[in-house]
């Protein structure tokens, strides 16, 4: 869509008010909106000033101003607002230089397709993520200087299947019990409908969508798949994908968080990422190799194992995120590939023989990630492997978690901690510098804003459970 067309569009569909959208460099979308008079083709150059200051990571007080640039190919109007919006994705540039920013988060993922076709390995890269979250009735939680508590509840939950009647004037049970959610009918899915609403609201943005289910865990895990798309097309569309699932379940008076770990007991949550690279039209995973993987293919697998760990830092991105990556909750821990295999951290999909459909899927990453980032980080370490020929070792086709110490003890393992995960990263991260697409200033500030507002918080806090083990010592 050109300047021109979006202004069509806007008259088309009588538009008042303009959304204008960007993420942040934890990836958050931000937004303000200004009225329609405002809309002009010029618009698309010139740009609208803001505060970079207030922004998490971004600018210092005293080199605040920032501009604010949309892209009129995102233009869509706005699902939930009553007054009709027109909602626009932006990139972010200096106001004097016109550059673009370098901690714009879309702006790495530009210059990660950029550098994809730099290399002349191949022209588009493929990302399909499945990005699971919870449904919840309620959530609660402080954290004071003497007290910390946090407490969800879901009608679906297992905990709920007694005499409570919570929500129901009788208790008429059908409450998934723990890791048995994959995937009943209904009246255990309780939330079919609601998905079913989330589905039709993205299709209706323009994401093409595959699928939608309940997940393994209790109290209300869900999934809704959408189909493959090049990287920075995809990352908007999972930004997109995250505010109509909150929105929606808003809606419904219910609450919906991609917080990787919510419940103890149960699955957490999950963002399985499929990749590939194509070139001309033609796919170039698809080979003679393992699994009818191409060497290229495998290559790539090897890159992605070999920085694993630091991957971590934007993959896994949160203090909560390692305590999904925990051996016994299909949440991969150990650093292998297979095929079928989904104890391993790296599965080639085997459901179709389609050249077309040969992918890997990495599934230690979680939905709390930037998507922006984190696609543009796995297609810099797949490029690293494919450039420098990383053999990814040999396939691990038998349950990892059934393995005993002396067999686990030669496979390597992700972070066991955040922290753990920003040391690799700042250990491994030269395979990110080439062609200027992560700069060492966004990794620099993620790593100290990460263990400033995060690992240090979590740390200085004492934890409930604490004072059930210890209060007696």
């Amino acid at each position: 869509m050109t300047p021109k067309e979006v202004l069509d569009l806007a008259k088309k569909n009588e538009v008042k008010i303009v959304d204008i959208k960007f993420t942040d460099l934890l990836g958050t979308w931000q937004h303000f909106s200004v009225p329609t008079s405002e809309l002009e083709e010029s618009l698309f150059e010139d740009g609208l000033g803001f505060d970079g200051s207030s922004i998490r990571g971004w600018q210092a007080i005293n080199n605040s101003d920032m501009i604010v640039i949309p892209d009129p190919t995102t233009a869509m109007m706005d699902p939930f607002m009553s007054v009709p919006t027109l909602s626009l994705i932006c990139n972010i540039s200096d106001p004097i230089t016109k550059e673009k920013y370098s901690k714009d988060p879309r702006n790495v993922a530009q210059k990660a397709e950029a550098y994809l076709k730099s290399t002349g390995l191949g022209d588009t890269g493929y990302f399909g993520p499945e990005a699971e979250f919870f449904i919840f009735d309620d959530v609660r939680y402080q954290n004071d200087s003497n007290q910390c508590f946090y407490a969800v509840d879901s009608e679906e939950g297992i905990w709920n299947s007694g005499n409570s009647g919570r929500d129901e004037e009788a208790n008429l049970g059908f409450k998934p019990r723990h890791k048995e959610g994959y995937f009943p009918t209904s009246p255990t899915d309780s939330l079919q409908d609601i998905r079913s609403e989330m589905l039709l609201t993205m299709e209706a943005v323009g994401i093409e969508m595959e699928c939608h289910h309940h997940e393994v865990a209790t109290a209300g895990q869900c999934e809704i798949d959408m189909r493959f798309s090049p990287l920075v097309k995809c990352a908007d569309n999972l930004m997109w994908y995250k505010y109509i699932v909150k929105n929606v379940a808003k809606r419904h008076g219910k609450t919906a968080t991609f917080m990787p770990k919510p419940l103890y007991g149960d699955n957490g949550t999950g963002m399985h990422v499929h990749q590939s690279i194509w070139k001309g039209g033609k796919p170039l995973f698809a080979g003679d190799g393992y699994s009818g993987f191409s060497e290229m293919g495998l290559h790539y697998i090897g890159g992605i194992l070999k920085h694993a760990r630091a991957i971590c830092a934007f993959t896994g991105p949160t203090t909560n995120s390692y305590k999904r990556l925990v051996p016994g909750f299909e949440a991969p821990v150990n650093l292998a590939y297979s095929s079928r295999n989904r104890s391993a951290a790296v599965r080639i999909p085997m459901y179709s023989q389609s050249p077309k459909a040969k992918r890997m899927e990495a599934r230690f990453p979680d939905p709390s990630s930037n998507g922006y980032l984190a696609f543009a980080v796995m297609l810099m370490a797949g490029l690293d492997g494919i450039e420098n020929k990383i053999d990814p070792g040999e396939p691990m086709d038998k349950d990892i978690y059934a393995m005993g110490r002396e067999e686990l003890a030669n496979i390597p393992t992700l972070p066991g901690s955040l922290d753990e995960a920003l040391c690799s990263l700042e250990a491994d991260h030269e395979f990110m510098l080439k062609g200027d697409v992560f700069t060492q200033d966004l990794i620099d500030t993620w790593i100290d804003y990460k263990r400033e507002n995060e690992v240090d918080q979590l740390r200085l806090r004492p934890h409930p459970y604490e004072l059930y083990m210890y209060y007696d010592v």
